[in-house]
């Protein structure tokens, strides 16, 4: 079968390799879809702590490959989990630098590859209602909804969100969801566009007059709480403490690829409580059942395909892409 391994930096290799047999309780999953993300380019540049050689590839959807009828029948369509708490390494000593869990090619093989065994419960089938390209979304969609319940948002709140990239997009969704009142700021125009044509209705551009436009639309009380979203790389962090209320709720998250630098002078006078919140999260199923249901609008972000075949080329190319905020995503089509 096909293995795409990153063997050092900034070099990605392709390989032949026997395909694996599926024991101990182990399920063998076809990859069908793999989706490139903003956190892949780091990875392939090296500035993450990486054990060479790694099979790349965060985010994935498949197919069963063999009948497990007890649990998934052949064929299933399934989501494959990018988070694993971490190996437990016995009295071995801990590396306090790392995380408390594992992350799918970054510090375990991610999913480039033909063919994959996983437990049992590192896979959720996938109703017929969520097409391959909307379930590869569902892991931003799961991270989105725990940022959304960690500011404990009221009925009719308004909340800013500083940062229109798609992640940011989802959050203002999953707010109106919740009959919250998002208010979308960015220093790039066309993201706000882009976001009005994704149902979010209230957007500022920094540049204008921000906290007179935040007042207008709060009646002059400002934000009753805020999220700066982490690859948002057009703000300044300070102005998700500088458009809330007093002693409101903000939340920093999202997936951690950069450096967030921040200034709490803000939120210290303020007396405002600062939650974190990256990558790793637990509620996949409602994520899908959100899809499902349309509570998040994924039908503007579109999804383009990439051939296997072009990956060595494409991949060191794909890194520049990687930096940009997109309205599109990209995906490597395996099936």
């Amino acid at each position: 079968m096909n293995v795409w391994k990153l063997t050092a930096a900034n070099k990605i290799e392709l390989f032949d390799e026997p395909v694996p047999e599926a024991g101990d309780g182990k399920i063998k999953v076809r990859i069908t879809k793999v989706m490139l993300c903003n956190q892949d380019a780091p990875v392939f540049r090296g500035e993450f702590k990486t054990k060479y050689p790694l099979v790349p590839g965060r985010l994935a959807v498949g197919i069963v490959a063999e009948d497990y009828k007890d649990i998934f029948p052949k064929g299933t369509r399934v989501l494959l989990h990018a988070y694993h708490p971490e190996t437990d390494t016995g009295t071995e000593k801990k590396d306090f630098s790392l995380d408390d869990y594992e992350v799918c090619g970054k510090t375990r093989d991610g999913f480039l590859r033909d063919i994959v065994t996983l437990s049992p419960d590192e896979l959720t089938p996938l109703p017929d209602s969520v097409s391959d390209e909307d379930a590869l979304l569902t892991h931003h969609v799961a991270l989105a909804k725990a940022i959304v319940d960690k500011l404990d948002v009221k009925k009719g709140q308004h909340i800013a969100v500083a940062g229109a990239s798609g992640f940011g997009i989802l959050i203002c969704q999953l707010l109106i969801y919740q009959q919250a009142a998002p208010i979308l700021i960015s220093a790039d125009q066309s993201r706000l566009d882009f976001a009005n044509t994704c149902g979010v209705y209230y957007t500022i551009h920094v540049d204008d007059n921000l906290l007179d436009r935040v007042a207008e639309l709060t009646g002059g009380r400002l934000a009753d709480g805020s999220v700066f979203v982490t690859n948002a790389k057009d703000i300044d962090p300070s102005v998700a403490f500088s458009v809330c209320a007093r002693e409101a709720n903000v939340v920093i998250g999202g997936y951690v690829s950069r450096s967030v630098n921040i200034d709490a002078t803000i939120a210290i006078r303020k007396e405002i409580s600062i939650h974190c919140l990256a990558e790793y999260v637990e509620n996949l199923e409602m994520a899908i059942n959100l899809v499902a249901n349309k509570g998040v609008n994924l039908q503007n972000f579109t999804a383009k395909a990439v051939d296997p075949n072009t990956l060595l080329e494409f991949y060191p190319s794909y890194v520049g892409f990687a930096e940009e905020e997109e309205k599109d995503y990209l995906f490597i089509k395996m099936l």
